[in-house]
């Protein structure tokens, strides 16, 4: 019996190492050479995506797929004033990859420039950048998008004048427990605590996080074991680390996502922890054009540079990680391109691996299980 035993426990393994394969989403916007969101087959073994099919969307800036990969839902980064933007719903037939609209509700705000899905499946939560507002939208049984539940608004003004008079909800993001939504305000430098409510969707402010007058909190993530969360700021170019435990956050470190001695004008975008959370990558945009990578300290979550990378496009807007972690992803809005980069998991650091998706002003990149 032992001879046959480990060549067994190999084949009923086998199903569970197996690598999935994966359809790549974008969102873009819209006023250039894009007509809405794109479709696309992944090739895993070389990065290279073949196009399958598309949606016509105004300014999807910002897209979340459901947990139950059936559904994709939309922000529309329109202002017309009188809180006019939309979410919109579509439904993806895994088999097929087809997009086909579903409905539209209100984001209660104006600009939403970022939305997320509950563990649940039951709820998305909007940022409304031009309003300073937040809303919690109910997913109904057949896919289709409710009209809000529960809605904040925030006020206040921060130091920079020409991008700071008003309060600007750049990102919702929650807690990984479910019980707590993170949101990070351009305009006021806070990230605002809120508890929310999975059955009920409700949403109460409960706690805020001063930054540093005229940072621009922008975009924040979890490290994948809980413990640490990272913020990427605007208007500073620093990158934030935090403990994180029962819906607190204290800060650790701040540090500088730029290389020493660069003056020239930019403005920080995204980040993202690495799969197996041995580093945060950091993009910045305008004239530095860039990829900082940073080795996380796994015993504290401090982080220090590991080196830089140049996206090799403009504006690197949004950038991510395919589901394997072996490539990542760069959005390049202003160059209209996606620049496929393979990931060296023992430095971190990024090789161009040649591939290009060639898709009008890319601003968001996500990932749907075939």
């Amino acid at each position: 019996m032992r001879l046959f035993l480990f060549p067994l426990l190999l084949i009923l393994a086998a199903p569970v190492f197996a690598q999935k394969n994966y359809y790549l989403l974008v969102g873009t916007y819209t006023r250039g050479k894009s007509t809405g969101m794109y479709v696309y087959d992944f090739n895993k073994t070389n990065g290279s995506a073949k196009i399958i099919d598309s949606a016509q969307t105004p300014n999807p800036s910002y897209v979340v797929v459901a947990p139950n990969q059936k559904f994709i839902y939309a922000v529309s980064e329109t202002q017309r004033g009188n809180y006019s933007g939309k979410v919109r719903a579509f439904s993806f037939d895994t088999k097929t990859a087809k997009l086909s609209y579903v409905n539209e509700a209100s984001s209660v705000g104006d600009n939403p420039c970022y939305i997320i899905a509950d563990k649940t499946g039951r709820w998305v939560i909007t940022a409304n950048y031009s309003s300073g507002t937040l809303a919690v939208l109910p997913i109904n049984k057949d896919g289709s998008i409710g009209e809000a539940v529960s809605h904040y608004r925030h006020w206040g003004k921060g130091t920079n004048a020409s991008r700071q008079e008003a309060p600007h909800v750049h990102s919702t993001v929650l807690s990984p427990d479910n019980k707590y939504l993170f949101v990070q305000d351009l305009g006021i430098d806070k990230i605002i605590v809120y508890s929310f409510n999975e059955n009920s969707g409700a949403i109460a402010p409960k706690d805020s996080v001063k930054l540093q007058d005229g940072s621009g909190p922008r975009h924040f993530t979890f490290h994948p074991n809980g413990k640490w969360a990272y913020l990427v700021q605007e208007l500073s170019g620093t990158v934030t680390a935090f403990n994180f435990e029962k819906g607190k956050l204290k800060t650790l470190q701040t540090v500088s996502a730029l290389p020493s001695g660069f003056n020239k004008f930019f403005t920080s975008a995204d980040i993202h922890v690495s799969n197996d959370g041995k580093f945060l990558y950091a993009s910045t945009r305008d004239s530095a054009n860039m990829i900082t990578v940073f080795k996380v300290d796994q015993k504290t979550g401090k982080l220090s540079v590991a080196g830089y990378q140049s996206v090799l496009g403009k504006t690197p807007r949004n950038f991510n990680f395919d589901p394997s972690g072996n490539y990542l992803l760069v959005a390049n809005q202003n160059s209209d391109s996606i620049v496929v980069f393979k990931v060296n998991h023992q430095t971190g650091m990024l090789t161009d691996t040649g591939q290009r998706i060639d898709v009008g002003s890319p601003v968001c990149i996500k990932w749907i299980e075939k």
